[in-house]
Formats: structure tokens, sequence, C-alpha cells
């Protein structure tokens, strides 16, 4: 539970107590201004993080990558970072800030990076309509590991969905209106969204000012969304989402996803690069259920539409794999070059297009306190590849967080994670909150 979220139950506590004890005839007074919001609020975490990778020297994606260093088989990475969120308040008006920065050293030497991931401006004139502007991350779509519906939005990783995501610079509002009746509430956002060289440069083809909206209705205790995402820097695609709880602990969510147009490269087994271009759905389908001994389960489908086929997939491999035969034989790297430039789009993460998820957490088994395991499976339902991520985690020190995670992944030559350039690692991470 959130601190705020912690504040409002404390506060409803006491005006209870309060309330029932005036009934009494009998008067207790508290300073109400203790529960006031804070003009200034800062927080954080700073953290360490240590990898250690297992390769796969006959994997596609291996070769393909270490081909100059083909004895490598295995590396270990050290990464220190820290992400710091901030809020300042002055009557309407609120400034909200989440930066990240991390230095991490490998093999290769030592890479620094930091992020502006949200700063912008937000004004409330009332409770019914908030206007922001700058850089943000929304999140729209009601999945946990997958959002087809974030069209202005970054993906998320399947591995750690609730990790903080770089925002882009948008303008955007909410209006929002309640009722009696089956339909509660409705909230419109607008967004406006602009491209340009220096501006928000990776979202697509700059030029443009990128037009979207969110209509949500809150009917008979059913989220819907319906959205919507004119053409410009990507093309024009429509979405709806809904969540609704079908007992205290059982939640059933979905998506789907309508695009007018989505290109992706293709690579055909003579070299040749084809940029494909097709209308395309994506959908998700999914559920959460917590038991008695908080045991929580969470599974979905994910169709994503614009993905590569399990041919074009496999194709790619094999180039790759001849493309390296062919180095090793006469030192060219000309196929090698080729395959490489594609490598962005063939090698992201759900690059296909049928996946399972399920994730397993139970908190405090054995009654052993602050100690919550978990389990991890992501499944391509095309070829069988998979991905398997067993984890526990420690809460027991004041603000501090202990998590250890393994990865397996499995799957034949010309699979999905079959071909991932490791097939096993071991991450440990300590994070310390402030």
């Amino acid at each position: 539970m959130s601190n705020k979220h912690q504040l409002l139950l404390l506060s409803a506590c006491v005006c209870g107590l309060v309330s029932a004890n005036s009934a009494a005839e009998e008067t207790y007074s508290f300073d109400t201004s203790q529960f006031e919001k804070k003009p200034f609020e800062i927080g954080g975490y700073a953290e360490l993080l240590g990898e250690q990778f297992t390769l796969d020297p006959q994997a596609a994606l291996y070769q393909l990558n270490y081909y100059t260093d083909p004895t490598r088989d295995s590396y270990q990475r050290t990464t220190g970072d820290m992400q710091i969120e901030a809020l300042y308040r002055t009557g309407i008006a609120s400034l909200h800030f989440l930066g990240y920065g991390a230095h991490s050293r490998d093999y290769t030497g030592s890479t620094d990076s930091t992020r502006l991931y949200e700063g912008y401006l937000s004004l409330a004139p009332s409770d019914r309509l908030t206007l922001d502007a700058g850089k943000r991350a929304l999140s729209w779509g009601k999945g946990y590991a997958f959002n087809p519906v974030g069209f202005i939005q970054r993906p998320k990783d399947p591995n750690d969905p609730e990790l903080a995501r770089e925002g882009y610079i948008l303008a955007s509002a909410s209006a929002v209106r309640s009722f009696d009746g089956p339909l509660k509430t409705v909230a419109f956002t607008p967004v406006l969204l602009p491209v340009e060289d220096n501006i928000n440069d990776d979202y697509g083809e700059p030029g443009h000012a990128n037009l979207a909206a969110k209509l949500y209705l809150l009917y008979r205790d059913t989220d819907i969304d319906f959205l919507a995402l004119g053409g410009g820097s990507r093309s024009a695609r429509y979405g709806v989402d809904f969540s609704r709880n079908l007992g205290t602990n059982f939640e059933v969510h979905g998506e789907w996803a309508y695009l007018t147009s989505a290109t992706r490269p293709v690579l055909d087994a003579a070299g040749t690069v084809t940029s494909v271009r097709e209308s395309a759905h994506s959908a998700l389908l999914g559920l959460r259920y917590l038991t008695a001994n908080d045991i929580t389960t969470i599974i979905e489908y994910y169709y994503n539409g614009s993905g590569y086929t399990r041919d074009e997939m496999q194709t790619y491999f094999r180039f790759v794999h001849d493309a390296y035969a062919q180095y090793l034989a006469t030192t060219s790297t000309a196929l090698l070059q080729r395959a490489l430039s594609v490598q962005s789009s063939y090698a992201r993460p759900n690059a296909m297009r049928q996946y399972l998820y399920l994730r397993v957490s139970q908190k405090e088994p054995f009654d052993i306190l602050y100690f919550t395991p978990a389990i991890t499976v992501i499944g391509n339902l095309e070829d069988g590849s998979s991905s398997l991520v067993p984890e526990l985690l420690y809460t027991g020190v004041t603000n501090l967080e202990l998590r250890l995670r393994a990865y397996f992944l499995t799957g034949h030559r010309l699979s999905d994670f079959g071909e991932k350039p490791n097939d096993r690692k071991l991450e440990l991470r300590v994070r310390y909150y402030f």
C-alpha cells in the first residue's frame, strides 16, 4: 500500500473514532494539519545490481554479436543506479520530476547514463479538470505485462513490468464527471504529442503533432476505455480495454487494438530486406486471482498482430547461421552486417505473434515474515520456446529490498528464446528506498 493510501486510511480511522466518541458525549481533538499534503515531497531509491550471464555460442544472436570474440562463454556486469522522484505543490499547480541515473561496468568497459523520465507541470483548477504539460509517462491499458493499446507509451519489460519508464513530451487534459445510475463515471483525456528532430524523435516520423484520446467509463463496476491515435508519426490506431472484478479476489481484464498500418522489415533467405506494411489486430486477455493464503496468480494471453510469423523468424535465424559460417570460412562480414541492420526489430522482446504470460507469487509462505517467492514464465505459443524466472524477495530491513532472480531460456534452434545470446542469467538486486 502506498504512503498516500496509508494516510487516507489512517485519516478515515481517526475520523471514525472521533464520531463514535462524540456520540458517547466524550470529546477528543487532534491536529488535522498533520494530515495535510506537504508542499514538497522527495523520494526514490539507490540500487546495486549484479548480473552473471551464461552465453550460448550456438545461438544465432550470439554469433551475430560475438563473432569477433567467439570464445567468450560468460561475463559479469555490475550496475549502480539511482531513481529520484520529487513533487512540489503550490495552489492549483504541481511540478512533477522523475529522474534516473546509472553507472555500469562489464568486460567492455564502463558506461554512464542519465534520463529524465518525467518532468511536467500539472494544473488542477477544479476536482473535475486537470491540465498537464511536459515530459510524462502515461499508462494506457489494463494488461500487466503487455499493453496492445499503449499507443503513446514505451513498452514494458515483461520480466519487470513495474519498472518506471521514460515518458514523452506532451500536453494533455483530463475532464471527469460522476453520475448516479449504472454509468458512474466518465473521463475524457485528449493528448497532443509533437514529434520533431529534437522532440520525441524516437516516436516516429518527425514533423507531426500527433493527437490521441482516451474515453474512460465506469459502468456497472466495469472499467472501460476507448482509445485512439490519429495518423501522423505513426499510423492511425484504435482500441478498447476493460477490467472487472468477478469476485473479491478475482479480476479479469482485456485489450484489443487495430493498427491501420504496421511496418516491419523482413529479411529473406537471399539477404534482401523488404519493408512489409499491413494492417494488424492485437489483443490481450488476462486474469488476476488472489487466494486466501496470499498466492497471487496472473495469467495473460497476448496476440501481437504486427509481429513476425514463425517462418519469418526462422528464415532470419537461418540467415544468421549461414552468415556466420561464411565469416568463419572467408572472414567476410558482409552478410553479418546485413543481419545486424535489422537485428533491433527481430531481437526486440516478444517479436513474434503469440505469447502466454504466467506469474505466481506468495506472500510470507510458511509464516516466513517479509519473504515473497515468485516464478514468472513467458512462453512462445508458436515455437514452444520459453523463459522461466524464479525469484526470491526479502524486505525484512526497513527501506531495504533484496531480490535474487535466475533466468532460464529454453527452446530448440531457430526458436524465439532458443536463439537468444544467453541461455541463463543470475541477478541480485539490493535496493534502498529513501
